[in-house]
């Protein structure tokens, strides 16, 4: 079957996928010939022990990483085609990423941590100013908007991080342990929030260690040694 004619439907799709890193002792197969398709609007976990490649198959989720073999196909098209521009601007524009520890600019304020993304899509200053205040109320920031990271707290900070995640209207959001810094009740919070985002259309790929949040999803994936070891739907 053409590879195309079966990404319809698929934001992403990776074709037996492997990332193979050299180092002095060896090389390390980090991902080990995988093959995952991600729906538009789908809501999906990946969960496995330390070290076992799931922030890797993240980063070539979300073009960010690259194969060392195999085929990753974003909505049809091969990014190994695509330019360093061109996988840059499909970073910029349809991909969202969350991390555990937030990465927000400490001298930005949380508006300006929102508006960054969109300042280097060309979005127009005034429409830049109205996303970012549509998407603080929506996180529930409205009125931290000029607080510097600093003078927010874990869960705050995790919101403006959702938000300027969603700067550019992506497609597909990207997760990494989005709870992991984050006390039980502040998790909850969040993983609410991630769970009205994609209930809102954009699709949805969380790694994480907590079962609880895996269990949100509507597919689980569990890897273990590079590979999916087993899949769940609920």
């Amino acid at each position: 079957m053409n590879i195309a004619s079966r990404v319809n439907n698929a934001i992403i799709e990776a074709v037996n996928v492997s990332r193979v890193f050299p180092m002095p002792a060896g090389p390390v197969m980090a991902v080990d010939d995988i093959t995952l398709r991600i729906e538009h609007g789908e809501h999906t976990s990946i969960r496995g022990p330390s070290g076992c490649g799931k922030s890797t198959l993240l980063h070539m989720l979300g073009c960010v990483d690259t194969p060392s073999s195999g085929t990753l196909l974003f909505n049809g098209a091969d990014v190994a085609t695509l330019s360093d521009r061109q996988r840059s601007l499909v970073r910029l524009r349809q991909v969202g990423f969350v991390f555990q520890r937030f990465f927000l600019l400490p001298m930005l304020t949380a508006a300006e941590n929102v508006e960054l993304p969109q300042a280097e899509a060309g979005v127009s200053k005034p429409d830049r100013r109205r996303r970012t205040k549509e998407l603080l109320d929506y996180v529930g920031l409205g009125a931290r908007a000029g607080h510097r990271p600093s003078e927010l707290s874990g869960g705050e900070m995790q919101r403006v991080a959702i938000a300027r995640a969603l700067a550019n209207r992506p497609r597909l959001l990207l997760a990494d342990e989005p709870t992991g810094e984050l006390d039980r009740s502040t998790g909850e919070q969040i993983a609410a929030l991630l769970d009205r985002v994609n209930a809102d259309g954009t699709a949805l790929v969380i790694v994480t260690h907590d079962q609880t949040l895996a269990e949100r999803s509507r597919r689980i994936l569990t890897m273990r040694d590079g590979r999916i070891e087993r899949e769940e739907s609920r």
